[in-house]
């Protein structure tokens, strides 16, 4: 092999790992960015995070799921390019909420305050109070009950148009922050 070939063979090489290493990457991680308002204040517009791709949620996660609403012509004219020309025709919503309740627990809220199994949860995450009436007996198996932290600014499952959220509708749970830079890290 001469000096131009061996060149070529390493330029290729190169190449073919990085693109394992992204698809191996997008496999188990995807990136995300906040398009509302309904986690403040812990997440806020703009922020870019980072989702495991996983099947086993818990109270207190944050995780991002497909909804039953649909992207509506205002929801795309926040998008990036790339996802304006993944988002052709009718689109469900990716939302972004915190697992309150799962499979197996009742939650029950009223007068501002929210009860899983019994017991009153303090939640000093929430941006605002908590509105509405729940009474759920029993979370059934594989569905999940969610809200977002700004509980006055979000459909969650609260509303009828997202409900319960079953787990092949979860896309991840976030484990990181990458943007903006003075709130990297965790995200909690």
């Amino acid at each position: 092999m001469n000096k131009l070939e061996k060149e070529i063979f390493e330029w290729i090489k190169a190449f073919v790992i990085a693109l394992v290493v992204v698809l191996v990457i997008n496999v188990f991680y995807s990136p995300t960015m906040v398009y509302s308002i309904s986690m403040n204040p812990t997440l806020v517009e703009k922020d870019i995070l980072i989702l495991k791709h996983d099947k086993d949620y818990s109270r207190g996660e944050i995780v991002s799921f497909e909804s039953t609403l649909m992207l509506t012509e205002s929801d795309k004219k926040k998008l990036n390019p790339v996802q304006k020309i993944m988002s052709t025709g009718e689109v469900n919503k990716n939302l972004i909420k915190r697992v309150i309740a799962v499979p197996g627990d009742s939650v029950r809220i009223e007068e501002e305050q929210v009860f899983i199994n019994g017991e009153l949860q303090l939640e000093p995450y929430i941006g605002s109070p908590t509105t509405g009436y729940v009474n759920i007996d029993e979370i059934p198996e594989g569905q999940y009950f969610l809200m977002g932290d700004n509980r006055s600014h979000s459909t969650d499952s609260r509303d009828a148009s997202v409900g319960l959220v079953t787990e092949d509708r979860m896309i991840g749970k976030v484990v990181f922050r990458t943007f903006p830079f003075d709130k990297l890290g965790d995200v909690n």
